[in-house]
């Protein structure tokens, strides 16, 4: 991965002390089981996937598993939601640990997927930066809590009402520091939208990322934009200058093609952005909605 190690260790020794047996070949993964049995399982480290794996396998596993320090991101308990619909027996999710009851079979069900909370945080840092004024509909103020804490801080007026979320952009955006941590804390998948609102800030800011090992790859790319960023280690260090200037970019994942979405919108001039096609792993159409917004943006293929 582009931005750093997503090691399955967790997943396999998980699955392992359910029972399976796990064998290593040619790159591929080999996982065999008559049935699972349930046990109790701790996490050396909170891992999303990692836990929502054991959590499926556990649901139809005999007996009772518990999963320690497991992941408490809104991803998890959604998908304990949709299970238990589906008849499972799932207690704690959205907490350090999850007890799961296994059961004979699942059903079918109806769901509703939940907002996705970096698509918001992504649109609210946008709104603060070009100092607009955007209300996103149909989200969750509740998953992106930390974002707007850190937006408040910079300056931006947040108004929550209901599903909803409007942000108004402050004249003189504000140095803030940051730290990615897990959910609840800043997410990581915010890590670089946010470097940009710090590069327009007033002062200067650190950003530290404690998730990814190799994630200011597009610190590089904001550079040619004329922002004033120096990586030591695991924390960014970003001076703001009073404006970005519009050049040819490459995109080199999925965040990092977002965070340079937004500095084109705030630059003088044009920034041609390539390489975009990261962007459809987690957004959906995003330059129509940026458009609809009022922005100069379009995909030329």
């Amino acid at each position: 991965c582009a931005i750093g190690a997503r090691p399955i260790n967790l997943h396999l020794k998980g699955l392992e002390r359910l029972g399976a047996t796990i064998e290593l070949a040619h790159g591929y993964v080999e996982a065999k089981a008559d049935r699972l049995i349930g046990d109790d399982f701790y996490f050396d480290m909170p891992t999303v996937t990692g836990t929502e794996n054991l959590m499926m396998a556990a649901a139809l596993a005999e007996g009772v598993t518990v999963l320690r320090n497991a992941a408490r991101e809104p991803e998890i308990v959604a998908l304990a939601d949709v299970l238990n619909a589906m008849g499972a027996d799932i207690q704690g999710a959205g907490n350090s640990v999850i007890t799961i009851k296994g059961v004979p079979s699942l059903h079918p069900t109806e769901v509703s997927i939940i907002p996705d909370r970096i698509e918001t945080g992504t649109f609210m840092a946008a709104a603060a930066l070009t100092r607009g004024d955007v209300t996103i509909l149909d989200c969750e103020p509740e998953h992106v809590r930390s974002i707007i804490d850190k937006l408040k801080l910079v300056g931006a007026k947040v108004d929550v009402n209901g599903k909803s979320i409007r942000v108004i952009g402050a004249e003189e955006i504000n140095s803030v520091d940051v730290k990615t941590l897990p959910y609840p804390g800043f997410p990581t998948d915010m890590q670089a939208q946010f470097m940009v609102l710090m590069s327009v800030a007033k002062g200067l800011s650190i950003i530290s990322e404690t998730i990814f090992e190799n994630r200011f790859i597009h610190v590089s790319e904001l550079r040619r934009l004329g922002a004033d960023i120096t990586v030591s280690g695991h924390a960014a260090m970003i001076k703001g200058v009073p404006y970005l200037s519009g050049a040819p970019v490459m995109a080199t994942d999925l965040r990092a093609s977002a965070s340079l979405i937004l500095a084109g919108l705030a630059a003088k001039g044009r920034t041609e952005v390539h390489r975009v096609y990261h962007l459809d792993r987690g957004y959906e159409s995003i330059e129509k909605k940026f458009a609809a917004l009022g922005a100069a943006i379009w995909r030329e293929k």
